[in-house]
């Protein structure tokens, strides 16, 4: 065969096949514009569609993967919760308190609130407290709404009111929101209470036995927390337990930190108690503040000895100590007279240098129970009393430190709360206690 023939027919194969290779590739890249131009018809459709449609903005809520379940828990949508504010009005002297509360009874402060009084106008919450004060208010029936409060429904109805033309004597109803707690404030600078019952006398820390007299003790947060089942094996009929104080700048009322453990501890070691408040107060109005302070408090237990209003010195700066001999006797006798309007049977405790040069006995009523400090092996006092409490520095195995201790001539079996009749109850004077046999007993107490 001749060589230069099958070089030409290989030639006209390879131009064949590249022929045939450029009309494949050519097919191909009409085809891809067709199905382009086809993709991009569909597009426009589809935007059209989705423009003639409204947004859902809601979908999304829809979705359980939209959110981050580590950072949300389960990302679920939650719709917060409605809340509601409360007001309550009250009036002692008068006077007209507004507070404004939410749903679990808590002051709502940090809002700025307005309330409108019928025939007197409209007053606002200026320092976002909670509360409106009015003082010098005329007597008569008031009726008082609630403006809004940012963030709350108010109630629609007003509430209705009456101020009496003098002070009365009675509880105010739910008192709790101003009782305070003393993470609440600066307990060492409100809470300063100072003794001037006397000097230590040598011998009379240990438990004192006396004819027709029971020996007890009283405790506050001093104390701290007590084993009150040894204490009561180591002779202590009764306690009486701070329940709390009104501050000595602020005026702010407080409850004592252990006046609970205090309370219950006793009465499960089968300890009779009753209480005591240190005063503050400047007017009448205050007294009963914290009477009815005193009364929320101690509403749940047995109150078995008295409701004493604590009057001393608060170290002489206090709010309360430059009060005069007329206003204080004042005090006393309003808090006095507001616990036995509560059923409770109240008292006076306070030194003898108290009872004799910033009070006016005569003013105060034969009702209250005397409790006198002076730290004496026998009293000097003149006047007469029911309780005495004779050592700031007692020891009683059960009680880390110094302990108050007392006697007591009130005879009070059989009573849920404090007994009222005086008739029960052996008054001691300077004359009787000269026949009195008031040899210290033997010293059971010891350094802890």
């Amino acid at each position: 065969m001749d060589f230069k023939l099958v070089r030409t027919g290989i030639l006209i194969v390879l131009l064949c096949a590249l022929t045939i290779l450029l009309v494949v590739l050519g097919s191909n890249g009409m085809l891809g514009k067709k199905q382009q131009s086809t993709d991009a018809v569909q597009t426009t459709a589809d935007t059209q569609e989705t423009a003639a449609q409204p947004l859902d903005y809601s979908a999304w809520m829809a979705d359980e993967t939209f959110f981050d379940e580590e950072k949300l828990g389960d990302g679920k949508y939650e719709v917060a919760e409605e809340k509601f504010a409360t007001f309550k009005v009250s009036s002692v002297d008068k006077d007209l308190r507004i507070v404004v509360m939410d749903d679990k009874g808590e002051l709502i402060s940090g809002r700025k609130f307005k309330v409108s009084v019928a025939g007197l106008g409209d007053y606002t919450d200026d320092d976002r407290d909670g509360m409106v004060f009015i003082e010098d208010v005329r007597p008569g029936d008031y009726s008082v709404s609630l403006g809004s409060v940012m963030g709350y429904t108010v109630p629609e109805k007003p509430a209705s009111v009456t101020v009496k033309a003098s002070i009365e004597y009675k509880a105010i109803a739910d008192i709790s929101y101003l009782i305070k707690t003393e993470a609440d404030i600066d307990a060492e600078a409100e809470d300063s209470a100072v003794s001037d019952a006397g000097e230590e006398t040598t011998g009379n820390s240990g438990i004192k036995t006396v004819e027709g007299a029971v020996f007890g003790i009283d405790v506050s947060k001093y104390n701290g927390e007590i084993d009150w089942e040894r204490v009561k094996d180591e002779g202590v009929k009764y306690a009486i337990v701070r329940c709390g104080y009104r501050g000595s700048v602020t005026g702010a009322i407080v409850e004592d930190p252990y006046f609970r453990a205090n309370m219950e501890g006793a009465i499960r070691a089968g300890v009779p108690v009753g209480v005591y408040f240190f005063t503050q107060a400047v007017d009448e109005r205050e007294a009963v503040e914290e009477a009815s302070a005193v009364m929320s408090l101690i509403h749940e237990y047995k109150i078995t000895y008295p409701v004493f209003i604590d009057s001393e010195s608060a170290g002489g700066n206090g709010r309360a100590d430059a009060l005069g001999v007329k206003d204080r006797s004042k005090v006393l006798q309003a808090f006095c007279e507001t616990i036995r309007s509560g059923g409770y049977t109240a008292g006076i405790y306070a030194s003898k240098n108290w009872f004799n040069k910033k009070l006016d006995v005569s003013k105060l009523s034969a009702d209250n129970v005397t409790w006198l400090a002076e730290y004496a092996d026998k009293p000097s006092y003149g006047g007469t009393y029911q309780l005495w409490q004779y050592s700031s520095a007692g020891r009683i195995p059960g009680i880390e430190g110094r302990v108050d201790m007392n006697i007591s001539y009130l005879d009070v079996s059989g009573s849920d709360k404090a007994t009222d009749n005086k008739d029960k109850n052996k008054d001691k004077s300077n004359t009787d206690k000269d026949k009195e046999d008031s040899e210290d007993g033997q010293d059971n107490g010891r350094d802890m």
